[in-house]
């Protein structure tokens, strides 16, 4: 069976950080772009960042540019997602989800096969 699964969510005080992992089961993650996606209470599903096929791409959603952080780690099958400086509206259920579609250095959010069922992040003081 193959799944994504999501971990290291949480409760965190304003400027805080975390990071989030996801890791993979039942399948390799070397060779998939995958994505950091995010849904806060009432709003739409927007994707956060994501990485390339290769890991040479990465791409963040302007609003945490210069805060979070993609980086994948083959060896571990997992991908994280360092999340520093943390705001209110930071606070949502985070998803990452995974593709071996596209080119293998470009770096998107659509055509996801896979997706976890989510981590629970909330900014709060």
């Amino acid at each position: 069976q193959l799944q994504l699964v999501e971990s290291g969510g949480g409760l965190v005080q304003p400027g805080g950080s975390l990071r989030l992992s996801c890791a993979a089961s039942g399948f390799t993650l070397d060779g998939y772009r995958i994505g950091w996606f995010r849904q806060a209470p009432g709003k739409e599903r927007e994707g956060v960042s994501c990485i390339s096929r290769s890991g040479s791409t990465t791409d963040y959603v302007d609003s945490v540019k210069g805060r979070f952080t993609i980086s994948r780690d083959n060896a571990k099958n997992t991908v994280y997602l360092q999340m520093n400086s943390l705001k209110p509206e930071d606070t949502a259920v985070y998803y990452c989800a995974g593709t071996r579609t596209g080119y293998s250095n470009v770096c998107s959010y659509g055509g996801m096969d896979y997706w976890g069922k989510g981590t629970l992040v909330t900014v709060s003081a």
